[in-house]
């Protein structure tokens, strides 16, 4: 569920070590908070904390995250995997290569026409526009009131995703 409100620190942490919090999936961005959480929680057991971010994932699980839930991961969850993969194998040259591929793939966010959709419906936009290109669903079609890509930016997402190697 995306609340678009944050837990302090100093509350999330408490939570944990008083075994209230089983995880948190944490997609603020906020990369320094989401450190001293991994650093503050690393010796609870029954703790895990996720990334929900899509292009500093590597950072993320080299600092000792659990896992990585982002967003991008519907319409190319098998980068990720490799991602994950390397990382538990420690093969950072190769978590780095598909980090940056998939940062690259991550652009289709940017290909609706700023200030013609919300930002939230720009990255849920350029993602559902996407599956929809790769036949994964039928159409790029957005819950109401937000707006689905048009054409133009259709063929943006299309450029970049064909440029990673999805089309």
């Amino acid at each position: 569920m995306r609340t678009h409100s944050k837990l302090p620190h100093d509350v999330t942490v408490r939570l944990a070590l008083e075994g209230v919090l089983a995880g948190v999936k944490d997609s603020s961005a906020d990369d320094v908070s989401f450190r001293h959480l991994l650093i503050e929680t690393k010796d609870l057991p029954d703790f895990a904390v996720f990334t929900g971010h899509e292009v500093v994932a590597d950072g993320a699980l080299l600092g000792g995250a659990a896992g990585i839930v982002p967003g991008l991961g519907n319409v190319d969850p098998a980068g990720y995997v490799r991602l994950f993969d390397a990382a538990r194998a420690g093969d950072w040259m190769t978590v780095a290569a598909e980090q940056d591929r998939l940062a690259r793939l991550f652009q289709i966010t940017a290909a609706p026409t700023p200030g013609r959709v919300s930002p939230g419906a720009a990255g849920l936009g350029a993602f559902k526009t996407a599956l929809a290109l790769m036949g994964v669903i039928a159409s790029n079609r957005m819950a109401e009131p937000m707006l689905a890509l048009d054409a133009e930016e259709t063929n943006r997402v299309r450029e970049v995703i064909s440029a990673e190697g999805l089309l």
